[in-house]
């Protein structure tokens, strides 16, 4: 294999498909980077068994080949090397010189006929998204999967398309995290579970600009995602998603309308307090016109107290701070609604106009 192309090009290849690098694994050829030199292009693929990447190349490709470098040097040399082109030359015992201007590195590798290739996905079923949406909607559900695997099926969120509507959802024990978005497909009624891992991974490859788009095509087993210079394969996670519209009453005996900031700034300095120790949740006093925000530990005690607009009963509630934070640290609104029925059950964030977002956090049982 001999082949040509732009050092920075070619980094922007290397940093997408390291996503996908095993780092633990007894099959040390999964430690590796493929280099594919063909007629049609030159390409980089990592596979960690869950989540495929193959990025391409634009190289002048003087001869084909393939060879598997080890990721963690390959990537180390290329980042390193100045900005100019690159010379890739493989002999016939995956010796690999690596030249750009007057640097040059050789560096052994092998075969890639043991790399097991990414899976074949068919594109009959496909969505397309712009990148931007797609970027945005994980940001805002992500931190409400299940990190334990004691429901696997929890450790990825629900794609979901159904009435027109694209639902992103998430959930643990704890909480649970919805995000929507207009969608019209030929698809009315499609919904896959995707390791939490692969969209945590997908987002930061995902572009921000809004007139970008992803395509995703989907089966059974996998799900693809297909952007201009990438394509992106995972496995995707197989049980009963639990059915999550059951989770969000209409009824409420209270309805606060409340400033986002002014209350993630209240709570995230009375969590200064609590955090030592989950026994120690934030309380929420709700009044006529105020919500007071209390925490009272070993380490000392706080008081705040934000104005709002009450609708219903007063109500005093405690919540393990960190769920807030989490929630309210993604929405973008100036106002939200929170919604509660009594101390004993959760408190649901919505928007004030709109359905775009709903979050539900469950409370913590607090002594008389």
């Amino acid at each position: 294999m001999r082949l040509t192309c732009d050092k920075l090009d070619l980094l922007n290849a290397v940093n997408t498909v390291l996503k996908a690098v095993s780092t633990r694994t007894t099959l040390p050829i999964l430690e590796c980077i493929l280099l594919q030199a063909t007629p049609e292009g030159f390409k980089l693929i990592s596979n960690d068994l869950e989540l495929g990447i193959e990025s391409n190349v634009k190289a002048n490709i003087l001869e084909t080949g393939t060879v598997a470098l080890k990721a963690k040097i390959f990537s180390e040399i290329v980042k390193k090397l100045p900005d100019n082109e690159v010379e890739i030359t493989v002999d016939n015992n995956y010796y690999t010189t690596i030249k750009c201007e007057k640097s040059k590195f050789n560096i052994s590798g092998q075969s890639g006929e043991e790399f097991l290739q990414l899976p074949k996905v068919s594109k009959d079923q496909s969505i397309k998204i712009s990148q931007f949406n797609l970027r945005e909607m994980i940001r805002q559900t992500i931190f409400s999967i299940a990190l334990e695997e004691i429901r696997p099926i929890l450790t990825g969120e629900l794609l979901e398309i159904k009435n027109n509507t694209l639902n992103i959802v998430s959930i643990d024990v704890h909480r649970v995290a919805i995000r929507k978005t207009d969608f019209n497909s030929e698809f009315d009624n499609m919904m896959v579970v995707v390791p939490g891992k692969t969209l945590n991974e997908i987002s930061k490859i995902l572009d921000t600009d809004e007139e970008k788009d992803v395509t995703i095509y989907f089966t059974n087993k996998h799900i693809l995602f297909e952007l201009e210079n990438s394509i992106i394969v995972s496995r995707l996670l197989e049980g009963d998603f639990p059915k999550y519209e059951q989770f969000f009453s209409k009824d409420y005996d209270t309805l606060v309308k409340i400033n986002k900031k002014e209350l993630l700034m209240s709570i995230d300095r009375a969590a200064l307090i609590s955090r030592e120790s989950k026994k120690n949740p934030i309380k929420m006093t709700i009044r006529d016109n105020s919500m007071v925000i209390t925490s009272n530990t070993e380490l000392g005690d706080v008081y705040e107290e934000i104005d709002i607009e009450k609708e219903g009963n007063e109500l005093e509630i405690a919540f393990n701070p960190k769920y807030f934070i989490d929630a309210l640290k993604v929405i973008d609104d100036d106002y939200i609604h929170l919604q509660f029925t009594n101390s004993h059950n959760p408190c649901i964030i919505k928007q004030v106009d709109g359905d775009e977002y709903k979050y539900l956090i469950v409370p913590i049982r607090i002594r008389s």
